[in-house]
C-alpha cells in the first residue's frame, strides 16, 4: 500500500487507512524523519521515527478499525493545519476510542504531504481554565 498523499486533506483518511493495514511502516510512511507525536495531553512528545514507531506500535496494539474524517484543512503555501474527528471500532461496530486530532503537515518536494506535528488528542483536550 502506498502511503503517497497529494492533498493535505487527505492525510487523516490515509492515516486511518495506514492503521488498518496494521504495518508499523504504512504508518511512518505518513511522517517526516523529525516529525513530533503527542498522543495525550501531558505535553511529552516523541521527537523522530524510531520514537514515533515506539508510540505507533502501542497504537497498532489495540484491535479494531480505525475510521478518521477531516473536520477542516487550511493550507498556506507549503504548511496545512488539520483537525480530524477519530475512532476506533470493533468488527461489530461497538466504539473501543475515539477522539479528536490536531495536525501541521508539510508539502515535500516531491509534492507528497507528511506530518510534522501530530498531536492525537490536540482537538479534544479541555479549555485551560476549566
Amino acid at each position: 500500500m502506498s502511503s503517497s498523499v497529494t492533498e493535505p486533506q487527505r492525510m487523516n483518511e490515509a492515516f486511518a487507512r495506514a492503521f488498518n493495514t496494521g504495518r508499523i511502516e504504512t504508518l511512518l510512511g505518513l511522517y517526516e524523519t523529525q516529525a513530533v507525536l503527542l498522543t495525550n495531553g501531558s505535553g511529552e512528545s516523541s521527537v523522530g521515527l524510531p520514537a514515533i514507531a515506539t508510540e505507533l506500535k502501542k497504537l497498532l496494539a489495540v484491535p479494531g478499525v480505525m475510521t478518521s474524517q477531516n473536520n477542516f484543512c487550511i493550507v498556506h503555501g507549503d504548511l496545512a493545519l488539520l483537525r480530524a474527528d477519530w475512532k476506533l471500532t470493533t468488527k461489530d461496530g461497538t466504539d473501543i476510542a475515539s477522539g479528536s486530532s490536531a495536525e501541521v503537515v508539510r508539502k515535500q518536494p516531491d509534492g507528497r504531504w507528511l506530518y510534522m506535528i501530530d498531536h492525537a488528542a490536540g482537538a479534544g483536550l479541555p479549555r485551560v481554565g476549566d
